[in-house]
């Protein structure tokens, strides 16, 4: 509905008592008993590994329908970047917005494909009170399932959060790990293989922000190598007259 700007017309199911999507190509119905599981795997997933062989809820199919001449949409996947990074990058720009409502410093954001989604997200925000980037990455932390994001590093606003090239350069020159890194404990995604713990392990936020003096900062912060407008425009006329 949300997509469509419209609602979205549903229907009853033959055999359990749940509405559908009317227009959904294909639909499966069934039941599950609490407790009752299987192994299943190992898949190959969207991390780019195997997901190994674990136990999983049983699904009892008691009734398939679908449109005629159904579509079955899936997805290729593998290494990165695969098929489902473009969903994923689609479903970022889409939501994004609806993130800014809840945290209105945001000015953009990225999941790189590396980072299979919820491995890292790259925060640029509007910096106006001290630890700010810290009070950002809580936030997100605490956004449905923006919650399994492993890595979150926050940075100021002029940097371009789609140029990882960028990001990478001004996060390693403006931390100091012990004072910028911090951990924390909480979900992580079930797919992921080195968490301690199956559904739960260690997160990492990263303050690339400016520090400020009301942080404890109290060194000189230097501004970024540029070239003032009348250089350029006098390399830019000698390019032309180089013929180049």
């Amino acid at each position: 509905g949300f997509l469509r700007k419209k609602p979205v017309e549903m229907v009853q199911c033959l055999t359990v008592d749940v509405d559908v999507p009317a227009n959904a190509e294909f639909i499966l119905e069934g039941y599950v008993e609490l407790g009752e599981k299987r192994t299943e795997g190992p898949f190959g997933d969207h991390t780019g590994y195997y997901s190994l062989e674990d136990e999983y809820p049983v699904f009892h199919l008691t009734c398939l329908t679908h449109r005629k001449n159904p579509i079955y949409a899936t997805t290729v996947v593998g290494p990165p970047p695969m098929e489902d990074y473009y969903m994923g990058k689609a479903i970022e720009r889409t939501f994004l917005p609806l993130m800014r409502m809840q945290i209105p410093e945001i000015l953009d954001m990225c999941m790189p494909a590396e980072g299979i989604f919820h491995n890292l997200m790259l925060v640029k925000i509007r910096k106006s009170y001290p630890m700010q980037a810290r009070k950002v990455m809580h936030a997100v932390w605490g956004l449905g399932q923006a919650m399994f994001t492993k890595c979150i590093i926050v940075v100021d606003e002029e940097c371009d959060v789609q140029n990882y090239s960028e990001v990478a350069w001004k996060t390693l020159n403006n931390i100091d790990p012990q004072r910028d890194i911090e951990f924390v404990l909480g979900p992580i995604d079930s797919l992921d293989h080195s968490s301690r713990m199956v559904n739960w392990g260690s997160k990492m936020g990263i303050d690339a922000t400016r520090k400020w003096p009301e942080e404890g900062f109290t060194r000189r912060w230097p501004d970024v190598l540029t070239l003032p407008a009348d250089v350029k425009e006098r390399v830019a006329e000698m390019w032309k007259k180089a013929g180049l």
